[in-house]
C-alpha cells in the first residue's frame, strides 16, 4: 500500500523555494513577511530566517494591522495596494504576499536579491529600479 504524500510542514510552506524571505515568480515579488503589528514606526526590517521582519503601527486587529502594511509596502514598491494580494496571513503575523510588477525594490530586498542572483539558480528581475541604500 502506498503513503500519502507527507504535507509541508509550516516551515516548508512559509520558506520560499530559493530557501529565501523573497523570490522572483515571473514580474511578481513573493515575499514572506514576519509582521510586527503595533510598533512605533513603519518599516521594513531585516530578514529573519526565511522571513523578512516588517513592523507597522497598526493595531493588530480584525486583518487592520495586514491592511495597513499592504497600503505601507505599495508606497514603498512604487504599486497600487490592489497590485499586493496577501496569499495568507491576513489574520496572522506569518504572511505571504505576491507584489505584481514593482516599480522600486527596497534596498533590503534588493540586496539580497543580488545577493541570489549570484547562486547558479537564482534569478534577479533587471527591469526594477534598486532603492538606495
Amino acid at each position: 500500500m502506498k503513503k500519502a504524500p507527507r504535507s509541508k510542514s509550516k516551515k516548508e510552506r512559509i520558506g520560499s523555494a530559493t530557501g529565501s524571505f523573497c523570490e522572483w515568480d515571473g514580474e511578481t515579488l513573493v515575499l514572506n513577511v514576519l509582521g510586527k503589528p503595533g510598533a512605533s514606526r513603519d518599516a521594513i526590517g531585516k530578514a529573519k530566517g526565511h522571513q523578512l521582519n516588517i513592523s507597522v503601527t497598526a493595531a493588530p486587529v480584525a486583518g487592520r494591522a495586514t491592511d495597513h502594511m499592504v497600503r505601507f509596502l505599495a508606497a514603498e514598491f512604487e504599486v497600487a495596494a490592489r497590485d499586493i494580494q496577501v496569499v495568507f496571513g491576513r489574520f496572522n503575523v506569518n504572511k505571504q504576499l505576491r507584489i505584481r510588477s514593482p516599480k522600486r525594490v527596497p534596498a533590503v530586498i534588493a540586496k539580497h536579491l543580488a545577493e541570489v542572483a549570484q547562486e547558479p539558480s537564482g534569478t534577479l528581475n533587471p527591469k526594477v529600479r534598486r532603492g538606495s541604500p
